[in-house]
């Protein structure tokens, strides 16, 4: 994975809605004076007429948002997934999820990634709370030709949808003139028999090399990549839980109200199988550098093979 080459998923976002602006012209795009961390500043320099910068007021921006889409405009509202989903969760709860407004929510700078601006910003339960809302999409891309092509599958989505999306460079592991987003559906990047990890975002390339490691010393796990969180792609879940018998869920979020807790539900209902969750446990990050941070919270490869190592010999 030395190699591989590296993006940051909130890159993307601003080049996605850049390039599909002409084709769709009902798009517009909302920024709380954040346009240049977003880079949601690439789509205002192409497209400045329709760019709407709503300053450091993001409730109100999702109230604006809101009224664009009732205008027949496709929004999508972004700023940090601290101040999207956290300041802002009542205005998303009731303004756009409670009449079913057809928005779209980018949230960059999600998880303990963020680094250096430490606790306040690491937002790691904004999975959780837009899993909440009823009728909400949320999807979590693991890299760039996933993140470009999920804002496309937003656009074309009737519905609110919830995008997080990441400050920290990401493995691109998907080959851009043979990927397609299936809304809904996950993707088995790496197939096995002995045990499931299930990843999201960030932590999909940590789980695939991970599933290197273990298969050099003899542990053939399986690999699934779940991009979108809500609604879950169930039955690749419990194939899984049914083929291997243990599942070891990843994500750069909280352990509780995220992808772990999407998975435990979906197997106590079909096939009740272990499902160890590694990710942010009950506590809040601090500043540091993000790799350092990962490292320290148990978000790496390693920890991944020392989990299912741990796990199969329970």
């Amino acid at each position: 994975m030395a190699d591989v080459k590296k993006k940051a998923t909130r890159e993307s976002y601003g080049e996605a809605l850049t390039a599909l602006a002409e084709k769709y012209p009902n798009l517009v795009v909302l920024d709380a004076d954040l346009a240049a961390a977003t880079k949601t500043g690439i789509f205002k320099k192409a497209y400045p007429e329709r760019f709407f910068d709503c300053g450091i007021a993001e409730a109100n921006m999702m109230g604006v948002a809101a009224g664009l889409a009732t205008a027949g405009k496709i929004p999508f509202a972004s700023t940090f997934a601290m101040f999207a989903a956290g300041r802002a969760y009542e205005i998303v709860r009731n303004s756009i999820g409670y009449p079913h407004l057809n928005v779209k929510i980018g949230a960059t700078h999600a998880g303990i990634s963020v680094g250096e601006d430490g606790a306040t910003h690491q937002c790691n339960e904004d999975i959780a709370l837009m899993r909440t809302i009823p009728g909400m999409t949320v999807i979590v891309p693991a890299d760039d030709v996933e993140a470009k092509a999920a804002v496309e599958a937003a656009i074309q989505f009737e519905g609110p949808v919830y995008m997080r999306f990441g400050r920290l460079a990401a493995p691109i592991l998907n080959d851009p003139a043979t990927y397609q987003f299936e809304w809904g559906k996950g993707v088995t990047l790496r197939e096995g028999k002995d045990i499931t990890i299930v990843a999201t975002g960030l932590m999909v390339a940590e789980a695939v090399t991970a599933a290197e490691t273990l298969a050099n010393e003899g542990i053939d796990a399986r690999v699934i990549n779940i991009h979108t969180i809500k609604p879950l792609d169930k039955e690749l879940i419990c194939k899984a839980a049914k083929e291997t018998g243990k599942i070891v869920t990843v994500e750069e979020h909280s352990i509780i109200g995220g992808l772990g807790d999407a998975v435990c539900s979906a197997v106590c209902e079909c096939c009740p199988v272990p499902v160890t969750k590694i990710g942010v446990n009950d506590e809040y990050g601090h500043s540091g550098p993000a790799v350092d941070l990962l490292k320290q919270f148990g978000l790496s490869a390693d920890n991944i093979v020392a989990t299912v190592k741990k796990v199969l010999n329970q």
